[in-house]
């Protein structure tokens, strides 16, 4: 079969037999530059690297549902089913997908608000956003998302994740009928029932999180041991051991050991719509940490992921989460990072991943009902530390403009208060917002002078000099409707003849603009004036041909630069004034 093949600069187009087809889908498990020269040395390191990721993920992907609010077996049927399909269709050779904390908040949120079955609508719904993301290839648009706002909501996740485990960590017994869904119930609940704090629980908490803090720098194995599950084995052993009382995993939830079967939820088209933003939430999540996971590994390895098989893959993954009773999949920076520092340079060190919690799922479960919560709070910690990125708040704040650090405080905020979705909207808002006011205060008209005339490095062919009876303007930034105003209001005085606009420094123009632009010729019209355009750019250019501009003012009145607009006016001022 012969493919005529088009090259553009990003993305190849392939005909075949008068069809388009487009180079959209390329899972890196198929590529051949991903498996060429794969030999049993490859798959060693690939297991090896598979099975070091899954016992990092054990505790983790427990940890991580248990925050959710759902039963410890669904983080695990999460980084089973979500972590083998995404690895299986991903566009990167390494990242490693499942739980992450990003979604905690939110899933605790809406599994409080709508059960376990919403939860999986939820899943379902952000999946299909994924895969549609995917083809309408938006992989390049998660990067006009602000680094103030990923800041922002990264760090308040942070936070409510430590506020939803002092409870455990501090072993609190809150009064019957307490209402803690919510961030700041909890704070409240919290404060209220300090007193009822539990010396043996925070023991256990204190211990678990001084091996977290300490196990990475311990000689050889530090490095090579996960300290989480370190943590665990050792809380595990001192409560068994020891018969504190303190609540373990089984004391609270009832442990699957068994992969549920897939099932399809009922379809409530009222759930639908009440679930749609915190649907587009974790669909705008999953492909902001995944997307990122991807170019950190990119990094690591000097390889280039496909982000549009991604996010497909990542949806796909999602859907198969939520059949299979699972909560929502990202790909994990940490995870992915350990694989790679492993030998994982192929997907199949993720599928190795996803089995071997299956295994463990089978035969290990039962023995999670021992580990103490505390132990659970300590690794969450630990793990909203790891992704606070404080350093990079802290350097936000001293080193920004204040418009940046706005949206970073209220996207922070709003987080921890309200909730993702309403930090998310509201930032991204408040984002485009102050964008557009920085973008009009920039923008601007300047009346030249005789003075600008003769020191202008670009007027050097002819004249040097402003012709009596011509008024120049100079005009920097863009054109579009938030600066309309600020052209609208160009002063025209008496006895002018002609006015040129040097549109040297506009390199973008819209409807509200053109609509200012054309005031401006009725108003030169009605005094008698010709309106020279002079240096008018591409995109500008383009606007006002299509709008009809071009042949309202006169094609011989846009002229190329200012050398022939003074030119031009010369001759018109010269001419004799007509009746």
């Amino acid at each position: 079969m012969r493919y005529n093949i088009i090259n553009t600069m990003k993305n190849p187009i392939y005909f075949k037999k008068g069809h388009l087809i487009m180079k959209l889908f390329q899972p890196k498990l198929f590529s051949r530059d991903t498996m060429r020269g794969y030999n049993a040395s490859a798959l060693t390191r690939d297991l090896i690297a598979g099975i070091i990721v899954a016992i990092i993920a054990l505790p983790l992907s427990i940890a991580l549902a248990i925050a959710s609010g759902v039963s410890p077996e669904k983080g695990i049927y999460t980084a089973i089913v979500a972590g083998f399909v995404i690895s299986f269709f991903g566009g990167s050779r390494v990242n490693i997908s499942g739980p992450t904390a990003a979604f905690a908040t939110i899933v605790a949120g809406i599994v409080a608000q709508f059960g376990t079955e919403g939860l999986v609508i939820a899943t379902l719904m952000a999946g299909i956003m994924l895969i549609l993301m995917g083809i309408c290839r938006f992989g390049a648009l998660i990067k006009y998302i602000p680094y103030t706002i990923t800041t922002g909501f990264t760090s308040g996740i942070a936070l409510t994740i430590v506020i939803g485990q002092l409870k455990d960590f501090l072993g609190l017994t809150f009064a019957p009928g307490t209402h803690a869904v919510e961030t700041m119930e909890k704070v409240e609940a919290v404060a209220s029932s300090i007193g009822t704090l539990h010396l043996p629980a925070l023991l256990v908490g204190l211990i678990g999180l001084a091996i977290l803090i300490a196990w990475p720098y311990v000689p050889v194995v530090g490095k090579k041991i996960p300290g989480s599950l370190i943590a665990v084995v050792a809380g595990t052993a001192l409560v068994k051991l020891t018969g504190m009382n303190v609540n373990t995993i089984g004391d609270l939830y009832e442990i699957g050991r068994t992969l549920p079967t897939p099932s399809v939820p009922a379809i409530d088209m009222a759930l639908i719509g009440d679930l749609l933003p915190s649907a587009v939430t974790i669909a705008v999540l999953a492909a902001i940490e995944s997307l990122l996971s991807c170019v950190v590994s990119d990094g690591m390895i000097s390889d280039r992921h496909n982000s549009n098989t991604e996010l497909i893959a990542q949806g796909l993954g999602n859907i198969a989460s939520g059949l299979f009773g699972g909560i929502p999949a990202t790909g994990a920076i940490a995870r992915t990072a350990a694989n790679v520092k492993n030998g994982g340079r192929t997907p199949v060190a993720g599928i190795v991943h996803a089995l071997v919690l299956l295994l463990v799922l089978v035969v290990l479960m039962p023995f999670a009902a021992w580990i103490p919560m505390p132990i659970i709070a300590s690794i969450l910690f630990i793990v909203a530390y790891n992704m606070c990125e404080w350093r990079h708040f802290v350097e936000i704040c001293k080193t920004a403009q204040p418009a940046d650090i706005l949206v970073l405080v209220v996207t922070f905020v709003l987080t921890v208060v309200f909730d993702l979705v309403v930090a998310i909207e509201v930032g991204m808002l408040l984002a485009v917002i102050l964008f557009m006011k920085h973008m009009a205060d920039v923008t601007h008209i300047r009346a030249w002078s005789a003075a600008d005339a003769y020191n202008d490095e670009h007027v050097h062919k002819v004249g040097k000099h402003i012709p009596d009876g011509t008024a120049v303007y100079e005009m920097e930034g863009p054109m579009f409707f938030a600066s309309s105003d600020t052209f609208r209001a160009v002063p025209i005085r008496e006895g002018v003849r002609v006015m040129i606009l040097r549109m040297r420094g506009v390199h973008t123009l819209d409807i509200s603009a053109m609509r200012a632009l054309r005031a401006i010729k009725a108003v030169c019209k009605e005094r008698g004036i010709t309106l020279l355009l002079s240096h008018v750019n591409e995109q500008p250019l383009a606007a006002m041909k299509k709008a009809g501009f071009d042949r309202e003012i006169g094609e011989a009145n846009l002229l190329p630069d200012i050398d022939a607009a003074l030119k031009l006016a010369c001759e018109l001022c010269e001419a004799p004034e007509k009746e």
